[in-house]
């Protein structure tokens, strides 16, 4: 399973809808997630992809869509990689 299917099933797990978010669209202005599912979101990368992801970072902004959440993963991980 790559990356972005690994993402879009998180993201189906936190909304509870079997959806298919283009990479680009607004996870929040969509509905599928709010401030409230985004720590759930958070909680659920962390443990699938062995992050850390830092509370300054824990703005919906940085997690909008598929493709900035990937991003943001693979950012995450080169650091974590990087330090170790």
């Amino acid at each position: 399973m790559d990356k972005r299917t690994k993402i879009v099933a998180i993201i189906q797990r936190v909304a509870g809808k079997p959806v298919d978010p283009s990479p680009e669209e607004s996870l929040f202005e969509s509905g599928l997630l709010d401030s409230f599912t985004l720590t759930d979101l958070v909680t659920a990368l962390e443990s699938e992809f062995s992050i850390r992801i830092p509370d300054s970072d824990l703005t919906p902004r940085k997690f909008d869509s598929v493709s900035r959440i990937e991003a943001y993963v693979q950012s995450r991980s080169e650091s974590g990689r990087a330090s170790t």
